[in-house]
């Protein structure tokens, strides 16, 4: 068992200015020092064109470009080496799990992943300069695993596959690109049939009118369901699934099973979030182990997060936080049950030509 932390992070201003402090935070941190020994076993396959970067990203959200700025000139790298590590276009992205219900109000959502690439940030951020306010742990630091804006929206994706990637964006920030841009669940739906995809995901949105929508997205096309639960395979696009879905669609019986007897978010939350009730998940050797469950309740503008499991949720009013009050809290913590080292905790994550 280990005890490990996420920073909350708040911020109100430019995005250059978001930019700018984030890199001034990441400087000579740990997460810099084991991605710097990660890059030299994960060889990049091919070099990230600014010119092409830039084309894609200020197509759905030009003021991240400009946070891509700050963190270059507070870093001081080339540009090169910024949109390798946080540009989320055209790079590659691991395998991972997790799990995601929704209800009457609420979305609760495990995230399930390997501790050597969990950064371990909260993020508020409310720009000054364009684009919605989002509060919501962060993935390569402009990312966004999962979150909610300051209309409502939430979004949290599920991994299926790797293969055959394309020329797009990967996960993290395509939820970055939604919850910057879009109001609620149709504008979601609309960005997510036109932007480009790397990799295959599903992306379910949510939003205050209780509406849930799964877009299975790959390379090669996008379709749309109603659903209100979502694992780790496809209902639509079933010839892009893998081979091995049996744990996928173990968590979902196990949520579909507990439907008939939750009553609110709360005993939503437990059921994702207790150990003992077959969708947390301690797999995290095999990148599909459960680090944080993350809750959103849109109507209220409240959101909740824990990490490790049978944990009770820290509970943040971003209503409250819009209006400029600020957070007392400076860091959660909790209890994961793994020795894998935490990329911004420890060192030594980072792999070695074997593994």
């Amino acid at each position: 068992m280990k005890q490990i932390y996420s920073e909350i992070l708040q911020f109100r201003g430019s995005h250059y200015d978001f930019g700018y402090k984030q890199g001034e935070l990441l400087k000579g941190s740990l997460t810099i020092e084991n991605r710097v020994r990660q890059w030299k076993v994960r060889k990049p396959r091919f070099i990230v064109e600014e010119a092409e970067a830039k084309a894609a990203i200020t197509t759905f959200a030009p003021q991240v470009w400009e946070e891509l700025e700050g963190l270059r000139d507070a870093l001081e790298w080339p540009m090169e080496r910024v949109l390798m590590e946080f540009g989320g276009y055209r790079v590659d992205y691991k395998k991972s799990g997790c799990s995601i219900m929704t209800g009457d109000g609420y979305l609760i959502r495990n995230y399930d992943y390997m501790p050597k690439t969990y950064e371990g940030r909260y993020s508020f951020f409310q720009p000054s300069d364009g684009g919605y306010a989002i509060a919501g742990p962060t993935q390569r630091i402009t990312g966004r695993m999962d979150g909610m804006n300051e209309h409502g929206l939430v979004m949290g994706y599920n991994f299926m596959h790797r293969k055959k990637p394309g020329k797009g964006f990967i996960c993290c920030m395509i939820g970055r690109l939604v919850l910057e841009s879009c109001a609620n669940v149709d504008e979601a739906v609309a960005m997510l049939k036109e932007i480009p995809h790397r990799h295959s995901f599903s992306y379910i949105v949510f939003d205050p009118s209780n509406r849930t929508y799964i877009v299975e997205a790959s390379p090669r096309g996008v379709e749309v369901r109603e659903s209100n639960v979502c694992t780790n395979h496809f209902e639509l696009q079933k010839k892009e699934n893998r081979n091995h879905l049996t744990d996928s669609l173990k968590r979902m019986e196990s949520i579909n099973n507990a439907r008939g007897h939750i009553r609110g978010p709360y005993e939503a939350f437990r059921h994702m979030n207790d150990t003992d009730k077959g969708v947390f998940s301690k797999q995290y050797r095999n990148w599909a182990g459960t680090i944080h469950t993350s809750g959103y309740l849109p109507q209220e503008m409240k959101t909740w997060f824990a990490l490790g499991g049978d944990q009770e949720p820290e509970e943040f009013d971003f209503s409250q936080w819009l209006g400029g009050k600020d957070l007392s809290l400076s860091k959660i913590t909790g209890i994961v049950d793994t020795d894998i080292p935490f990329v911004h905790m420890e060192e030594g994550a980072y792999w070695s030509a074997r593994k």
